[in-house]
């Protein structure tokens, strides 16, 4: 059974594109008030140095039939963390959901061992990817503690399972996307007593904007750039896992998931929902039994 997000109030940090917006717009399209934060603005770019805004999240969460509220935060400022709470809780009274989609690390030295990478780089992305979902947590939670039922979503790359048992490609990138699932976990139990319920959830191959750009193909035709990689055949837009967090917080029995580690995929099975195309893309099935095992590219049975 689903619920109207409608009177709901949703943070969403790091939502200025990819993962962060699809699940912004779908909280929107459930009826859900939406607070998008990032650094990059009309004004100014994060180090990032991509185009994508806050504002047009914040728009696109209104054409959805939402309501987008568009904040400025770089979520390593305990301050600014601080008093974005503040502000939704001035403006809103209530928090209902918070989804830690916080990344912005600007490029990863694939295949280095720990002592090729740059340290100052590779501390930096941990800094990224871990410390800025701990700072918003330890801001945010009270607040959404207040009223039960809240739900909160640590967005990672790799279910636990996978990410146990896989080595994912860099010492640095490994250690902050299983320290993100093991996050997820300890907050459930932090949580309990208040009838809130923590998870962490993993997108599959993800048609982020800069991988759209970097295969030379929109989302419209994606499926051109299975020509250069096959296996891009199982990937899925942002609207997939944004539609995977609007059905857990649509969910009246989503405590059944605390502590868990769950997948875009895994989920669409279980709720029903389906991506742009109507597909069903269970990548990490498909990348643990066919990718992984080096066979051919073939989507049959996993999308």
């Amino acid at each position: 059974m689903k619920t109207s997000l409608a009177g709901k109030v949703a943070l969403v940090a790091g939502a200025t594109r990819g993962a962060g917006r699809g699940i912004a717009v779908q909280l929107g399209a459930a009826g859900a008030t939406v607070y998008v934060t990032g650094r990059t603005t009309r004004s100014e770019r994060s180090e990032m140095n991509r185009p994508e805004t806050i504002e047009e999240t914040a728009a696109l969460v209104d054409e959805a039939g939402g309501r987008g509220i568009a904040v400025q935060v770089d979520h390593l400022i305990p301050d600014e963390v601080s008093a974005l709470v503040a502000q939704i809780k001035d403006e809103q009274g209530a928090l209902h959901v918070l989804v830690n989609d916080i990344w912005g690390a600007t490029r990863m030295e694939w295949n280095n061992s720990v002592w090729e990478s740059s340290l100052d780089y590779g501390l930096r992305t941990l800094r990224l990817a871990v410390d800025t979902h701990a700072i918003t947590s330890h801001f945010a939670l009270p607040l959404l503690i207040q009223t039960p039922g809240g739900l909160v979503v640590e967005v990672t790359d790799g279910t636990d399972e996978y990410n146990a048992t896989n080595y994912r490609v860099s010492f640095f990138y490994d250690l902050a996307k299983a320290a993100v699932n093991r996050m997820a976990f300890a907050l459930a139990h932090e949580l309990l007593p208040y009838g809130a319920t923590a998870i962490s959830l993993t997108p599959g191959w993800l048609r982020l904007e800069a991988m759209l750009e970097a295969y030379g193909v929109t989302e419209s035709n994606w499926r051109d750039a299975t020509t250069r990689s096959p296996h891009f055949a199982i990937s899925e837009s942002p609207s997939f896992v944004g539609r995977a967090v609007a059905a857990l917080a649509q969910d009246p029995d989503v405590s059944r998931w605390n502590g868990k580690s769950l997948s875009s995929g895994q989920l669409a099975r279980i709720y029903g929902f389906t991506d742009l195309d109507g597909s069903q893309p269970d990548a990490w099935r498909y990348i643990t039994e066919v990718q992984d095992r080096g066979k051919p590219a073939d989507v049959t049975g996993y999308r």
